[in-house]
């Protein structure tokens, strides 16, 4: 039995040890610089590349290791690790598109993601049309000549919206537009896009793929019929080189450490997020609760057939803003903060954090309303979250 007929959980887990010393923890390759010693030289100048070791922007063997492993995880046939999740965002694009080209991205992204397509990518010539990306006809009809990307997210932050991935990307290939994806919500224990069709998946290996909120990184996996097989280590020499946003050989590890768990954290963190989700929906101070694993999420139908589990991020709505803020203040096992994706809940208040420099009017427009409040679960008892987050709704309404 070869590793790729492994389930999820033991993908997860495994890979073959270091070469040379036979180690099961990857070594760090902890060097910027490599020398040309025997015939090396010769060989770069013949044209090789990830055979031999260059200079780290270029490549590390660690982050050839997380590769690898990745690739695997995700279903991919290549994969190539960033600096951050929004350099894979970023160099994805800049590897298919070029001045006067066209994208459809849904209207509902990560906030630096919809700042990027709002009006950042005018400044390099892109032209972008923002759409509703689970209304597949509205998608159909944003397509032009100039189209070569559509990019959804497969679970939409922090809305929870979950496109139907094999509609989108029927109707994309029909015209030779490459799909992107961004899994971050996700992660490949709760979504693998590539099987559904996508070709190019980004990550902010970040969040749940390192899991420990510990190390900063992106990952871009492809499988492709459109692009060709050699595309990722086209982007790794003329964009990532060029634009210079490798993954340090230290977060590369720790980013693959983390990955040995993600199949057991996240059964913990789906689990959890259900079962907060449930108790959520019966309370009577909130307004509504969104999370892909209810049936009373509008996309419960994709989501059940794309997503293992729920996922372990989820949102609800309270009366106001500050009822919100409020509310998070006064978590204690819970933590208010930013990022998300660890072994710790999360939770942030999206209108007046990640999305504070978009327009109100906006983000109402993409369902990001004040009083919504994200929560990344975590792995901790679940009966505690609970605990928490009801004694910090009863005290939401009184000022500190």
């Amino acid at each position: 039995m070869s590793a790729k007929d492994y389930q999820f959980a033991s993908r997860a887990v495994f890979y073959e040890p270091e070469e040379h010393s036979q180690s099961i923890s990857y070594p760090i390759y902890m060097s910027a610089n490599f020398q040309y010693a025997g015939d090396i030289y010769d060989q770069i100048v013949a044209g090789a590349r990830k055979e031999v070791n260059i200079y780290s922007r270029c490549g590390n063997p660690t982050e050839y290791k997380l590769e690898e492993h990745i690739a695997q995880l995700t279903g991919g046939t290549a994969c190539l690790a960033t600096a951050s999740g929004m350099a894979a965002i970023s160099h994805a694009l800049f590897g298919i598109m070029k001045a006067g080209d066209h994208i459809v991205a849904d209207l509902t992204t990560y906030s630096s993601t919809h700042e990027f397509f709002d009006h950042r990518a005018q400044d390099f010539g892109l032209k972008v049309s923002l759409v509703d990306c689970t209304d597949v006809r509205a998608v159909e009809n944003a397509f032009t000549d100039e189209t070569k990307v559509l990019y959804v997210e497969a679970i939409a932050n922090p809305t929870m919206k979950v496109p139907p991935l094999k509609e989108l990307v029927e109707i994309a290939h029909a015209r030779g537009i490459v799909v992107i994806c961004d899994n971050t919500f996700a992660s490949p224990a709760v979504c693998r896009p590539h099987e559904f069709g996508v070709d190019v998946v980004v990550e902010s290996a970040t969040k749940f793929i390192g899991g420990h909120n510990d190390a900063v990184g992106g990952v871009i996996t492809l499988k492709s019929d459109i692009l060709p097989a050699d595309w990722l280590e086209d982007v790794r020499w003329n964009t990532l080189n060029k634009l210079g946003a490798p993954l340090s050989p230290f977060n590369a590890w720790l980013l693959l450490r983390g990955a040995q768990t993600l199949s057991l954290r996240l059964e913990k963190q789906c689990a959890n997020a259900l079962a907060l989700a449930k108790h959520l929906e019966a309370h009577p101070r909130v307004k509504r609760v969104f999370y892909p694993g209810l049936p009373s999420h509008p996309n419960y139908a994709s989501a059940s057939e794309q997503l293992q589990g729920g996922g372990a991020m989820l949102s609800f709505q309270v009366a106001d803003e500050a009822s919100g803020a409020r509310l998070l203040k006064r978590l204690k096992l819970c933590s208010f903060a930013a990022s998300l994706g660890g072994l710790r809940t999360t939770t942030q208040v999206p209108a007046t954090m990640a999305f504070l420099d978009i327009p109100s009017q906006e983000r109402e427009a993409m369902g990001v309303v004040d009083g919504l409040v994200r929560f990344s679960v975590g792995i901790e008892h679940i009966d505690d979250i609970i605990a928490d987050v009801d004694q910090a709704i009863e005290q939401m309404h009184i000022d500190l």
